[in-house]
């Protein structure tokens, strides 16, 4: 007897999957709940930032921040590592796994999407989506306006130029910058 997979599992498997299935939004408007209230809650107020964060976010590492607004699918699926700091303006599509690694900072307005759609537009009137998970090392820094798009794989110690498209993976131990983002140098 075979089961046929959820819409969520076809999501985080990476297979078209409609996201207005009802599971899925449900998720979907939790997470925005929990956003608003983190969006709305005082800068100073930190403690009660960070418990939004353990709520929203599949894992968060000690003494992570983000500056809002802050934006994102569900939540759920971002994992960010220790030290972790987010400027302000920044959108995470996690509709599959974002993991993001220790000390990795990210200035404004930096985008990092899991999600994508059909290029065939047969495929995309049917309503259905993609999505592919994203990892980013460790001690990473991204420039303000960066766009990290899906399937991306980021490693440690590198640094993302301001304005780059992200549209392949990125080795470990370089700067990287342009539309789309090339090895510039090693460091």
């Amino acid at each position: 007897m075979t089961s046929e997979k959820s819409e969520l599992q076809k999501m985080l498997d990476g297979e078209l999957y409609l996201a207005t299935d009802p599971e899925l939004e449900a998720a979907s408007l939790r997470a925005t709940q929990l956003l608003q209230r983190y969006n709305q809650t005082a800068l100073r107020d930190r403690v009660s930032q960070r418990q939004i964060l353990r709520e929203l976010f599949g894992r968060v590492g000690e003494t992570a921040s983000i500056v809002p607004p802050f934006h994102c699918d569900y939540g759920s699926y971002i994992s960010v590592g220790d030290r972790f700091y987010m400027n302000y303006g920044c959108v995470i599509l996690d509709c599959n796994h974002v993991t993001i690694g220790d000390d990795v900072l990210c200035a404004p307005y930096v985008q990092i999407y899991a999600a994508h759609h059909p290029t065939s537009p047969a495929e995309r009137l049917t309503g259905r989506e993609l999505a592919s998970p994203v990892k980013i090392g460790s001690n990473v820094w991204i420039g303000g306006g960066a766009i990290i798009c899906p399937g991306v794989t980021i490693g440690d110690n590198t640094t993302i130029g301001a304005g780059s498209v992200v549209t392949k993976d990125i080795p470990a131990n370089v700067v990287a910058v342009g539309n789309p983002c090339r090895v510039l140098r090693s460091v």
